[in-house]
């Protein structure tokens, strides 16, 4: 299995791999103790905790016309910044998976803001 950065690469491959086999499934991410890795077809990416600023989710409404009228589908997303921004978009299966890697998230990652910001107006 070959690893991918999203930010600051690691030289060792032998600490991706069994942070990777050891980490906890969310849909297509998996945390390990130092790592948030996720799946795109047949990449592996990875972020160190580290690295991370910024982590919340995304809900985007896709328009859809269904036999019975029009309505919209809701496709959750995990988004994930670093310092240059946003590094990468996650979909994940639901609104339940995105409340528990946001809490996982708080765990491991103190450091970053976690959901929106806190001096946004409602």
């Amino acid at each position: 299995m070959k690893f991918y950065p999203l930010a600051t690469p690691v030289e060792a491959k032998e600490v991706l791999a069994a942070g990777y086999k050891e980490g906890r499934d969310i849909g297509t991410v998996h945390l390990g103790a130092q790592f948030l890795y996720f799946r795109n077809k047949l990449k592996v990416y990875y972020i160190p905790y580290a690295d991370i600023r910024r982590c919340f989710r995304r809900v985007m409404l896709i328009p859809a016309t269904m036999c019975c009228g029009k309505g919209d589908f809701e496709v959750e997303n995990m988004v994930i910044c670093g310092e240059a921004g946003e590094l990468a978009q996650i979909q994940l299966p639901g609104e339940r998976a995105g409340k528990i890697l946001l809490e996982e998230l708080a765990k491991r990652a103190p450091h970053a803001e976690i959901g929106k910001p806190k001096d946004s107006a409602e």
